[in-house]
């Protein structure tokens, strides 16, 4: 995995010397008030040793607006894992679904949780930091009976089966949540549903839907998956 960083900076030192000159910013024409600032949270990958594997990620996200109207953003990045337990992630900006933008590669991510060390490089800015990483304490879904609950703020949970997906078993659940109306500043009750098919062999979730009116649709699914040590390319 670290091979794979190493010919990333190469790669970074030899693009063109156009990429690296940088945009003059806009000339700001009135105080930035209002507005928000929004993180998509995509599926986890945990840092377990010996589940080798690598694979393409798709997300897809669907806001409602007040109007009617409907903003869909989607894009596809790259994913594995090695046998020590090294994640490599892309990070790709979210664009329209209509293909007319392209989905370039914001940000190249490694988690190393053998020398723990965090290895992130932006290649438009032709910069590599290392940060210290401390994998977080891995607790796979539970597998018990599911389990019913009328508590505001507590998810319900339904046991959805099994299904094969990319040649792997994988075990479903779906958590819905009542938020009461009061709890938030809500005038009535949010209701929020989240499926996700969990691959025990990979420790995954192969397919991840999240519905919440406050933020919209999120989906996400692996395919492409092959099993084995990832290509050091």
């Amino acid at each position: 995995m670290k091979n794979a960083l190493f010919l990333l900076l190469a790669e970074l030192l030899i693009l063109p010397n156009s990429l690296a000159v940088a945009q003059s910013p806009p000339e700001q024409q009135r105080p930035p008030d209002g507005g928000t600032r929004e993180v998509l949270v995509s599926i986890l990958i945990p840092t377990v040793p010996n589940a080798l594997f690598s694979a393409t990620l798709a997300t897809e996200s669907i806001r409602q607006l007040a109007d009617g109207s409907r903003i869909t953003l989607v894009n596809r990045r790259a994913i594995a894992r090695d046998g020590a337990g090294r994640i490599f992630q892309e990070r790709r900006l979210l664009v329209p679904e209509d293909g007319k933008r392209e989905s370039v590669v914001t940000q190249i991510e490694i988690s190393d949780p053998v020398s723990h060390e965090f290895y992130i490089c932006v290649p438009k800015e032709l910069v590599c930091q290392v940060e210290f990483f401390s994998a977080p304490k891995f607790l796979p879904p539970t597998t018990g009976p599911a389990s019913t609950t009328n508590e505001s703020g507590f998810p319900s949970r339904e046991d959805l089966g099994k299904q094969v997906i990319g040649g792997l078993e994988t075990v479903g659940r779906r958590e819905t949540t009542t938020i009461e109306a009061g709890t938030i500043g809500n005038d009535t009750p949010i209701l929020t549903t989240r499926e996700y098919w969990y691959s025990p062999q990979l420790s995954v979730n192969l397919i991840s839907k999240l519905q919440d009116p406050r933020i919209g649709s999120q989906n996400f699914e692996v395919s492409d998956i092959t099993l084995g040590e990832p290509d050091a390319g």
